[in-house]
């Protein structure tokens, strides 16, 4: 039987807290935690995305509809994680995670614990999209400024940043994260979300947080 995306992510809650249970005592490794909670969000996430994408060219609009719903609530849920790292930081003081150099083998399905290598941070990628939406003169279609990001972090992203995720194979992990976050800045205004699909624009408030350094 089947299970559901909410069995899936009660499942990765269950298998991340009893594999770091010990290590969740440091400050630094919650944050760990939370980044390796965020990107197995993002693995069920997508994978429902294809999913409904898929149901929907094959006309079984009730299934299409049911994941698309699956999706802003997972969507959701991903958001009041990132609420709760953030506030972990805050109460804590604790420093940026450091990300790891080696990359280990992943299967969605398994829900295998992560090792310590890690992707780049989410928040890595904040300056550097809107710095390159500045250069490009304000918007730009997705690639292009993809192509531009990578220039920039080429010193930080890392080998695992450059794998496949396992739930879309043709899609690098950096890439995906990226994507994430474009869609964080969308919901804090800092991106304008009625841009053409495919294009990527800064909003006023992108500039002028990028002018006065809170990025």
């Amino acid at each position: 039987m089947q299970r559901t995306v909410v069995e899936d992510v009660d499942a990765l809650l269950t298998d991340h807290f009893i594999a770091h249970r010990g290590a969740l005592m440091e400050r630094n490794e919650v944050l760990v935690a939370f980044e390796i909670l965020l990107e197995e969000i993002e693995q069920v996430a997508n994978a429902v995305q294809e999913s409904g994408a898929s149901a929907l060219r094959s006309g079984r609009y009730d299934e299409a509809e049911a994941a698309i719903e699956h999706a802003r609530r997972l969507a959701e849920f991903r958001e009041r994680v990132k609420s709760l790292q953030a506030e972990w930081t805050r109460l804590t003081g604790a420093a940026p995670v450091k990300v790891a150099r080696r990359a280990p083998r992943r299967r969605l399905q398994k829900y295998q614990p992560l090792s310590r290598g890690l992707r780049t941070p989410e928040a890595s990628f904040r300056r550097p999209i809107l710095e390159s939406l500045v250069e490009l003169g304000g918007s730009a279609p997705m690639d292009v400024v993809l192509q531009k990001v990578e220039e920039k972090m080429r010193s930080v992203l890392n080998e695992y940043d450059y794998q496949p995720l396992a739930s879309m194979p043709r899609e690098l992990r950096w890439k995906n994260t990226a994507a994430w976050c474009r869609l964080t800045l969308v919901r804090e205004g800092l991106l304008n979300g009625d841009s053409p699909r495919g294009i990527w624009e800064i909003s006023d408030a992108g500039r002028r947080a990028l002018e006065s350094g809170e990025v």
